[in-house]
């Protein structure tokens, strides 16, 4: 969908406590989502929550690397 910017320490939206998300499956919530993985994926990292990118939602994602294989 769309990378957006990371913000950095100091930003307010950090230091809010996130909204609760209503419905997971809400379309709004699928957009964001995506945009949170085309974001994580362009920065190379592990794991990213919706305030990091702006969006004060309680929405997280992370990824694992399969169960039994090593680098």
């Amino acid at each position: 969908m769309a990378v957006r910017p990371i913000v950095r320490a100091g930003d307010p939206v950090l230091a809010k406590v996130a909204e609760p998300v209503a419905d997971p499956t809400a379309d709004d919530v699928a957009i964001l989502v995506a945009d949170m993985i085309d974001s994580l994926h362009a920065v190379g990292g592990g794991g990213l929550a919706a305030p990091q990118i702006g969006v004060s939602k309680r929405v997280i994602i992370y990824f694992t690397s399969p169960a039994g294989l090593t680098d």
